[in-house]
């Protein structure tokens, strides 16, 4: 009993010797520490959440609510109807939402179908060169002036198609998908080709279902980049009637220009503030809604190299 005793003496105190030779953060904290990093947490989450909240708030306050400094009261809808019965936001929300959605298709087709021919080119001379001539044209443009000059002469001016096409392709997108096409099993694909596919097939039938959470993640990528995208509908759309819902956040909120066009001309006006708020939810709540689902794919994407067989 006593040689057993001996025995874990001294592993008690190797015990209390590499306790004390941990550093303080290794340590597990106690009750005064753990209630501070609660209410350092909840402190932080309440300045973030605050603005949200206070913007969602004065959106619905009335002109009697906004007399309030910290918080907005006496909530009504008037904002909301006024903009949305003027018919000018109606008609913005439509162009975001077709510019996107366009866009995202087109932009997750041509990425996809790029990177996969790049993925093709091992064995043909210079690939890798016209790899880094492809990349290098993306990553530098030429500029405002040119880019401007080029839609022009393209005849995109106050088209649609000057919001999608010049930014089609992203680069960084491209070198992901293209970075997962080579994770891919190359014997999957050869016994594809043995048994009488062709890229096409294989392309469509192999390479896109296996590739499915890099395609969500570039896919929102896409969206979050079309939807709030306002500066090439600064520079190629002059028609007012064209403009996406992030311009006309930008002229009447951001530029401080007069509301009076989205009003409903018949209605009592509601606030400007109240008015310019709204505006803001309106122009930010799809892409806050759309944001959580695709979030779980995030991970996968991320992870190129992992594949489920």
């Amino acid at each position: 009993m006593s040689s057993t005793v001996a025995r874990g003496l001294p592993r008690r105190s190797e015990r209390r010797r590499a306790r004390s030779a941990r550093p303080v953060w290794m340590e597990k904290p106690g009750i005064a520490v753990q209630a501070l990093k609660t209410i350092t947490i909840a402190a932080i989450v309440l300045v973030m959440l605050y603005p949200f909240v206070y913007v969602i708030a004065t959106s619905f306050a009335s002109a009697k609510g906004l007399t309030t400094d910290f918080f907005p009261t006496d909530f009504t809808l008037e904002a909301y109807r006024s903009i949305l019965s003027g018919g000018i936001i109606n008609h913005a929300l439509l162009v975001s939402v077709g510019v996107t959605v366009v866009g995202t298709v087109l932009s997750v087709l041509f990425t996809t179908t790029l990177a996969y021919g790049l993925t093709r080119t091992k064995d043909v001379p210079g690939a890798k060169v016209s790899l880094y001539v492809v990349l290098f044209s993306m990553l530098f443009s030429a500029g405002i002036i040119p880019q401007y000059l080029l839609v022009k002469y393209l005849g995109l001016l106050n088209s649609y198609w000057s919001l999608i096409i010049p930014g089609l392709i992203s680069a960084f997108n491209l070198v992901v998908v293209r970075n997962f096409f080579m994770d891919l099993p190359s014997e999957l694909l050869e016994s594809a080709r043995m048994d009488g596919a062709g890229d096409v097939r294989i392309f469509l039938r192999i390479v896109l279902p296996l590739s499915k959470a890099v395609i969500a993640v570039i896919a929102l990528f896409y969206a979050v980049g079309y939807w709030n995208n306002f500066f090439n509908a600064l520079l190629y759309i002059s028609d007012t009637g064209k403009w996406p819902v992030q311009l006309i956040l930008n002229q009447y909120v951001i530029q401080s220009t007069p509301l009076t066009q989205l009003q409903n001309p018949k209605a009592v006006p509601p606030p400007a503030q109240s008015l310019q708020m709204a505006v803001v939810v309106l122009a930010t709540a799809p892409i806050l809604i759309i944001y959580p689902f695709a979030q779980r794919y995030f991970t996968k994407g991320v992870l190129t190299g992992a594949i489920k067989g």
